[in-house]
Protein backbone atom coordinates (compact mmCIF):
# COMPACT_ATOMS: atom_id res chain seq x y z
CA UNK A 1 0.00 0.00 0.00
CA UNK A 2 1.75 3.61 -0.96
CA UNK A 3 1.76 6.05 1.30
CA UNK A 4 -0.43 8.40 -0.24
CA UNK A 5 -3.53 5.72 -0.08
CA UNK A 6 -2.33 5.01 3.65
CA UNK A 7 -2.42 8.84 3.98
CA UNK A 8 -5.96 9.07 2.26
CA UNK A 9 -7.29 5.99 5.02
CA UNK A 10 -6.36 7.80 7.75
CA UNK A 11 -7.61 11.18 6.55
CA UNK A 12 -11.45 9.88 6.04
CA UNK A 13 -10.98 7.57 9.20
CA UNK A 14 -10.37 11.20 11.37
CA UNK A 15 -12.71 12.89 9.53
CA UNK A 16 -15.57 10.34 10.65
CA UNK A 17 -14.48 10.52 14.14
CA UNK A 18 -14.70 14.00 14.28
CA UNK A 19 -18.46 13.67 12.39
CA UNK A 20 -19.39 11.47 15.27
CA UNK A 21 -18.08 13.61 18.04
CA UNK A 22 -19.80 16.96 17.20
CA UNK A 23 -22.88 14.64 16.31
CA UNK A 24 -22.76 13.16 19.88
CA UNK A 25 -22.22 16.63 21.33
CA UNK A 26 -25.48 17.81 19.68
CA UNK A 27 -27.67 14.96 19.78
CA UNK A 28 -27.11 14.27 23.97
CA UNK A 29 -26.97 18.31 24.64
CA UNK A 30 -23.51 17.80 26.53
CA UNK A 31 -21.59 21.15 26.95
CA UNK A 32 -19.93 22.03 23.42
CA UNK A 33 -16.74 23.01 24.83
CA UNK A 34 -15.60 19.15 25.93
CA UNK A 35 -13.95 19.45 22.47
CA UNK A 36 -11.54 21.99 21.13
CA UNK A 37 -12.62 23.34 18.01
CA UNK A 38 -8.77 24.43 16.55
CA UNK A 39 -7.67 20.91 16.88
CA UNK A 40 -10.61 19.18 14.97
CA UNK A 41 -10.18 22.49 12.09
CA UNK A 42 -6.50 21.69 12.53
CA UNK A 43 -6.94 17.86 11.39
CA UNK A 44 -9.06 18.87 8.48
CA UNK A 45 -6.41 21.53 7.28
CA UNK A 46 -3.89 18.71 7.36
CA UNK A 47 -5.91 16.19 5.30
CA UNK A 48 -7.44 18.53 2.97
CA UNK A 49 -4.70 18.37 0.21
CA UNK A 50 -4.75 14.49 -0.09
CA UNK A 51 -8.91 14.89 -1.11
CA UNK A 52 -9.60 14.63 -4.92
CA UNK A 53 -12.56 11.68 -5.22
CA UNK A 54 -15.85 13.66 -4.88
CA UNK A 55 -17.08 11.30 -2.04
CA UNK A 56 -13.63 12.55 0.45
CA UNK A 57 -14.72 16.23 -0.05
CA UNK A 58 -18.62 15.61 0.37
CA UNK A 59 -16.88 14.00 3.89
CA UNK A 60 -14.81 17.19 4.19
CA UNK A 61 -17.95 19.14 3.64
CA UNK A 62 -20.27 17.37 6.37
CA UNK A 63 -17.11 17.57 9.07
CA UNK A 64 -16.76 21.29 8.67
CA UNK A 65 -20.70 21.61 8.76
CA UNK A 66 -20.15 19.54 12.37
CA UNK A 67 -18.04 22.22 13.66
CA UNK A 68 -19.99 24.61 12.56
CA UNK A 69 -22.87 23.66 14.89
CA UNK A 70 -20.71 22.73 17.67
CA UNK A 71 -19.47 26.53 17.33
CA UNK A 72 -23.34 27.53 16.92
CA UNK A 73 -23.56 25.44 19.98
CA UNK A 74 -21.29 27.25 22.16
CA UNK A 75 -22.39 30.83 21.24
CA UNK A 76 -25.77 29.54 22.69
CA UNK A 77 -24.40 27.90 25.87
CA UNK A 78 -22.67 31.05 26.35
CA UNK A 79 -25.67 33.60 26.02
CA UNK A 80 -27.77 31.31 28.04
CA UNK A 81 -25.51 31.26 30.97
CA UNK A 82 -25.44 35.17 30.62
CA UNK A 83 -28.81 35.35 31.07
CA UNK A 84 -29.73 32.93 33.84
CA UNK A 85 -27.36 34.87 36.47
CA UNK A 86 -24.46 32.07 35.77
CA UNK A 87 -21.04 33.31 37.00
CA UNK A 88 -18.33 31.21 35.67
CA UNK A 89 -15.48 30.52 38.62
CA UNK A 90 -13.05 32.01 36.65
CA UNK A 91 -14.95 35.38 36.21
CA UNK A 92 -15.28 35.54 39.49
CA UNK A 93 -11.65 35.02 40.42
CA UNK A 94 -10.66 37.49 37.66
CA UNK A 95 -12.96 39.85 38.64
CA UNK A 96 -11.34 39.61 42.50
CA UNK A 97 -8.06 40.05 41.17
CA UNK A 98 -8.87 42.99 39.28
CA UNK A 99 -10.03 44.97 42.30
CA UNK A 100 -8.30 47.15 44.80
CA UNK A 101 -7.37 45.76 48.38
CA UNK A 102 -9.58 48.86 49.65
CA UNK A 103 -12.44 47.84 47.56
CA UNK A 104 -12.32 44.29 48.42
CA UNK A 105 -12.47 45.57 51.65
CA UNK A 106 -15.83 47.97 51.44
CA UNK A 107 -17.80 44.78 49.60
CA UNK A 108 -16.91 42.62 52.68
CA UNK A 109 -17.94 45.14 55.11
CA UNK A 110 -21.38 46.33 53.00
CA UNK A 111 -22.06 42.63 52.88
CA UNK A 112 -20.93 41.97 56.63
CA UNK A 113 -24.35 41.41 58.95
CA UNK A 114 -22.80 40.28 62.42
CA UNK A 115 -24.94 37.92 64.50
CA UNK A 116 -23.68 39.30 68.28
CA UNK A 117 -24.84 43.12 69.22
CA UNK A 118 -23.77 44.84 72.28
CA UNK A 119 -27.02 46.87 73.86
CA UNK A 120 -27.44 48.31 77.01
CA UNK A 121 -29.57 50.50 78.93
CA UNK A 122 -28.77 54.14 79.24
CA UNK A 123 -29.85 57.12 81.32
CA UNK A 124 -31.95 58.37 78.08
CA UNK A 125 -34.00 55.26 77.65
CA UNK A 126 -34.95 54.89 81.13
CA UNK A 127 -36.27 58.37 81.13
CA UNK A 128 -37.71 57.81 77.75
CA UNK A 129 -39.60 54.68 78.97
CA UNK A 130 -40.88 56.09 82.21
CA UNK A 131 -42.23 59.33 80.43
CA UNK A 132 -43.79 56.89 77.60
CA UNK A 133 -45.42 54.93 80.99
CA UNK A 134 -46.51 58.16 82.27
CA UNK A 135 -48.41 59.51 79.56
CA UNK A 136 -49.87 56.34 78.49
CA UNK A 137 -53.77 57.10 78.84
CA UNK A 138 -55.50 54.32 81.36
CA UNK A 139 -56.63 50.60 80.31
CA UNK A 140 -60.13 51.25 80.46
CA UNK A 141 -59.89 54.31 78.51
CA UNK A 142 -57.53 52.50 75.74
CA UNK A 143 -59.95 49.29 75.07
CA UNK A 144 -62.64 51.37 74.78
CA UNK A 145 -64.51 50.99 71.33
CA UNK A 146 -64.53 53.27 69.02
CA UNK A 147 -67.56 54.77 66.85
CA UNK A 148 -67.97 54.31 63.07
CA UNK A 149 -67.78 57.14 61.43
CA UNK A 150 -70.45 57.49 58.20
CA UNK A 151 -68.51 58.46 54.76
CA UNK A 152 -70.10 59.94 52.32
CA UNK A 153 -70.27 58.20 48.95
CA UNK A 154 -69.66 60.09 46.11
CA UNK A 155 -68.74 59.65 42.43
CA UNK A 156 -65.24 60.83 41.60
CA UNK A 157 -63.56 62.14 38.34
CA UNK A 158 -61.24 60.72 35.76
CA UNK A 159 -59.58 63.82 36.20
CA UNK A 160 -58.87 62.59 40.29
CA UNK A 161 -58.20 59.69 39.67
CA UNK A 162 -54.94 60.31 37.14
CA UNK A 163 -54.36 63.17 39.97
CA UNK A 164 -54.09 60.73 42.84
CA UNK A 165 -52.10 58.30 40.94
CA UNK A 166 -54.43 55.65 40.29
CA UNK A 167 -54.77 55.89 36.59
CA UNK A 168 -52.26 57.62 34.06
CA UNK A 169 -53.62 60.39 31.57
CA UNK A 170 -52.45 57.20 28.69
CA UNK A 171 -53.06 54.34 28.16
CA UNK A 172 -50.49 51.43 28.75
CA UNK A 173 -50.15 50.10 25.04
CA UNK A 174 -49.52 54.36 24.38
CA UNK A 175 -46.68 54.41 27.44
CA UNK A 176 -45.05 51.59 26.10
CA UNK A 177 -45.40 52.93 22.28
CA UNK A 178 -43.74 56.06 23.24
CA UNK A 179 -41.24 54.59 25.40
CA UNK A 180 -40.01 52.57 22.71
CA UNK A 181 -39.80 55.13 19.69
CA UNK A 182 -37.81 57.20 22.65
CA UNK A 183 -35.62 54.22 23.30
CA UNK A 184 -35.26 53.93 19.37
CA UNK A 185 -34.11 57.32 18.99
CA UNK A 186 -31.72 57.44 21.74
CA UNK A 187 -30.22 54.35 20.88
CA UNK A 188 -29.84 54.72 16.89
CA UNK A 189 -29.44 51.59 15.76
CA UNK A 190 -26.89 50.62 18.77
CA UNK A 191 -26.77 49.02 21.92
CA UNK A 192 -27.49 51.85 24.87
CA UNK A 193 -26.44 51.39 28.64
CA UNK A 194 -29.72 50.27 30.98
CA UNK A 195 -29.31 53.13 33.91
CA UNK A 196 -28.37 55.85 31.05
CA UNK A 197 -31.65 55.31 29.85
CA UNK A 198 -34.02 54.39 32.33
CA UNK A 199 -32.15 57.21 34.77
CA UNK A 200 -34.20 60.02 35.40
CA UNK A 201 -33.97 63.07 37.75
CA UNK A 202 -36.23 62.25 40.23
CA UNK A 203 -36.35 58.45 41.52
CA UNK A 204 -40.13 57.81 40.75
CA UNK A 205 -39.58 58.69 37.04
CA UNK A 206 -37.05 56.51 37.43
CA UNK A 207 -38.76 53.62 38.54
CA UNK A 208 -41.65 53.97 36.62
CA UNK A 209 -39.41 54.31 33.33
CA UNK A 210 -37.90 50.41 34.96
CA UNK A 211 -41.04 49.49 35.36
CA UNK A 212 -42.03 50.11 31.25
CA UNK A 213 -38.78 49.07 30.46
CA UNK A 214 -40.00 45.73 31.64
CA UNK A 215 -42.64 45.35 29.42
CA UNK A 216 -40.71 46.33 26.52
CA UNK A 217 -38.28 43.42 27.02
CA UNK A 218 -40.96 40.82 27.47
CA UNK A 219 -42.90 42.23 24.99
CA UNK A 220 -39.91 41.80 22.41
CA UNK A 221 -39.76 44.99 21.69
CA UNK A 222 -35.84 45.54 22.99
CA UNK A 223 -33.08 43.16 24.41
CA UNK A 224 -31.45 42.97 27.73
CA UNK A 225 -27.84 42.44 27.11
CA UNK A 226 -25.07 41.43 29.91
CA UNK A 227 -21.79 42.00 30.39
CA UNK A 228 -21.14 39.12 33.51
CA UNK A 229 -17.62 40.69 33.86
CA UNK A 230 -17.50 44.00 33.67
CA UNK A 231 -20.95 43.88 35.35
CA UNK A 232 -22.64 46.19 32.88
CA UNK A 233 -26.10 45.67 31.31
CA UNK A 234 -27.28 47.03 28.10
CA UNK A 235 -30.78 47.59 25.99
CA UNK A 236 -30.80 46.76 22.42
CA UNK A 237 -34.57 48.08 20.60
CA UNK A 238 -35.40 46.31 17.98
CA UNK A 239 -36.80 48.21 15.04
CA UNK A 240 -40.45 45.45 15.00
CA UNK A 241 -41.21 43.46 18.02
CA UNK A 242 -40.24 40.23 18.21
CA UNK A 243 -41.66 36.99 18.90
CA UNK A 244 -40.54 35.11 21.92
CA UNK A 245 -43.07 32.12 21.43
CA UNK A 246 -40.00 29.26 20.76
CA UNK A 247 -36.87 31.12 22.85
CA UNK A 248 -36.59 30.12 26.22
CA UNK A 249 -37.07 33.14 28.76
CA UNK A 250 -34.83 34.55 31.88
CA UNK A 251 -35.80 36.19 34.76
CA UNK A 252 -33.00 38.69 35.81
CA UNK A 253 -33.58 40.56 38.77
CA UNK A 254 -32.56 44.10 38.64
CA UNK A 255 -32.05 46.87 41.93
CA UNK A 256 -34.00 49.89 41.44
CA UNK A 257 -33.19 51.10 45.01
CA UNK A 258 -32.77 54.45 45.47
CA UNK A 259 -29.10 54.15 46.85
CA UNK A 260 -28.35 52.74 43.41
CA UNK A 261 -30.24 55.44 41.66
CA UNK A 262 -28.26 58.15 43.46
CA UNK A 263 -25.01 56.41 42.61
CA UNK A 264 -25.87 57.27 39.22
CA UNK A 265 -27.01 60.42 39.29
CA UNK A 266 -23.68 61.03 41.27
CA UNK A 267 -21.80 59.34 38.39
CA UNK A 268 -23.76 61.73 35.65
CA UNK A 269 -23.13 64.86 37.24
CA UNK A 270 -19.04 64.78 37.65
Amino acid sequence: MTAAKRQGILGREELVKIIETCQSIENKGLNPFLINVDDLVSVIRQYFPNWSDPEELCLDAEALNKIATVIKMQSEWIKQRATSLYRDPFLVEEKLRSLPIERIAEIFMEAWHPLVELEQITMGSLEAALRYWSELAPLDERWQRENLLMAEISPTSREELIRQGILLSETFTEELEKLWNELKTVAKNQKIKYWDFIGSKTYQETVRRAYLTSFLITYGYAALEINPLEEEIFLQPFEKPVLKENTPSFSFPISISFEEWNRWRQTRER
